[in-house]
């Protein structure tokens, strides 16, 4: 099953698809007019069910084989939404919005989709029931959570989901993909010290909330060095240090930090909380000040089931000859809701050698569009072949 020869065909089509999207970004759960675009498409192309409104701004289109004798249902899951970064590639068809832009090929996913949308609505060569699902806010927003809370798997039976994502570095239309743990948790949280503040020039009359700031950052990163396991993936990193003071010579009453943690297990998870609770509290009083700690449980880590890995491979092996074994990813990504609700994988597909995702000079390269499509496609005939 090398790439479909239709895909070539709408290839045209699909990138023009792509390239307006692209020039049209929509951040989180503002993807209307991406959303309406979607739902508009699905219904030329003849789905069964277009429905909007699924998790606030999603769009859910149904496409049933030439038979469901099977009473299988696979959903095929694009994320919509773009990121808040000002463009600077210089396209004819940059982004049009300040401080908005397609940064991590999410045009290119909602495209790719559409493209097999169409496909598998000519053709229904499936026994069984495909749901496209369209997604907002997977930067940060948690749209794929919002989709399943407001019941979108019971609804329409959806037994096994799959998903996709372009990966800068790897060459265009090759496949990767593993088992398992594949994207992190990704946590955040805030550790306020209060001190005492004074004149500079008096430090012994003073907390420095400062001094005491530095010294928890150094001290945050023996969770990594001296509580993990080393063979297990755990980063800490301290991204803000801002202080009450603005002056030259005063120190300051308040600091505020800010940062991420990234782990690849519920108990490394667990454990790396409690232990940033305690070393930023523990850090403070042994200088005579307090920390106030606030932790924010983001998206959980995406786990990979492995029968259905095994499968998305051998689908994207047929397409490319190979599909590589990914590295763990550190960053996040919320598939893993929908992963946590039914079984399914996640792959990456080639994007080349581009700018990486969530950069201003980032673009999805159109060329990885037939290999998308045709795993998408792949997916549904394969899991579900016809009679």
């Amino acid at each position: 099953m090398p790439v479909k020869n239709r895909f070539a065909e709408l290839h045209d089509d699909i990138t023009a698809w792509r390239r307006d999207i692209h020039k049209n970004p929509e951040i989180l759960f503002e993807t209307h007019r991406t959303s309406a675009l979607v739902a508009e498409k699905l219904r030329a192309f003849g789905c069964d069910e277009v429905v909007e409104g699924i998790g606030r701004t999603g769009v859910v289109g149904v496409i049933k084989g030439n038979s469901t004798a099977s009473g299988k249902v696979i959903g095929l899951r694009a994320d919509m939404d773009a990121l808040p970064i000002h463009e600077q590639t210089g396209l004819e068809y940059a982004s049009k919005t300040d401080n908005a832009m397609h940064a991590c090929g999410h045009d290119g996913h909602t495209a790719m989709l559409l493209g097999a949308a169409q496909y598998l609505c000519e053709t229904r060569n499936f026994d069984g029931t495909t749901v496209v699902i369209f997604q907002p806010a997977e930067e940060g927003g948690g749209g794929g959570k919002e989709m399943c809370d407001d019941g979108m798997m019971d609804r329409w039976k959806i037994q096994e989901v799959y998903g996709m994502h372009n990966w800068p570095g790897m060459p265009v239309g090759d496949f990767a993909i593993r088992s398992g743990p594949f994207f992190a948790a990704t946590d955040q949280f805030e550790i306020i010290v209060e001190g005492k503040g004074g004149h500079a020039a008096k430090p012994h009359e003073t907390v420095d909330s400062i001094v005491v700031a530095a010294h928890t950052v150094t001290a945050l990163q023996s969770i990594s060095s001296r509580n993990a396991d080393p063979v297990d993936q755990l980063v800490v990193s301290v991204t803000s240090i801002e202080s009450s003071s603005k002056a030259f010579n005063v120190i300051a009453q308040r600091t505020h930090m800010k940062g991420t943690v990234r782990t690849m297990s519920k108990d490394m998870r667990a454990m790396a909380e409690q232990r940033l609770t305690a070393i930023a509290k523990s850090v403070s009083e042994t200088f005579g000040a307090e920390a106030e700690v606030k932790y924010y449980l983001g998206y959980p880590c995406m786990v990979n089931h492995p029968e259905q890995t095994e499968f998305a491979a051998s689908v994207a092996t047929k397409i490319s000859g190979s599909c590589a074994d990914a590295p763990l990813v550190m960053g996040g990504e919320d598939f893993a809701y929908l992963l946590e609700e039914r079984p399914g994988a996640y792959i990456l597909v080639g994007n080349g050698d581009t700018a990486s995702v969530h950069h201003p000079e980032y673009n999805f390269d159109d060329a990885a569009i037939p290999a998308g499509c045709s795993w998408w496609s792949g997916i549904v005939e394969e899991r579900m072949p016809a009679g």
